[in-house]
């Protein structure tokens, strides 16, 4: 999958990697995928609706060795 960023919140608890995902996406265009990276396991749920209520596709998630992978791709 072709990623046009990718945003380390490894290490950040939550808010912190909603925040940084906000600011990240802002930097894309509409249409490209950001890849996030997080070991905050509230992220799973808090990334889903964020992006559902920003009208982001959450196109992935997967999970390796603890961290939590996403590829939100921008409305």
């Amino acid at each position: 999958m072709n990623t046009a960023k990718v945003l380390d919140a490894k290490g950040l608890a939550c808010p912190m990697p909603i925040v940084k995902t906000k600011k990240a996406i802002a930097e894309v265009n509409s249409g490209e995928v950001l890849e996030v990276h997080t070991t905050d396991k509230g992220a799973k749920s808090d990334l889903a609706a964020w992006a559902k209520s920003g009208g982001h596709e959450l196109l992935k998630e997967t999970e390796e060795d603890g961290v939590l992978k996403f590829w939100i791709k921008k409305a």
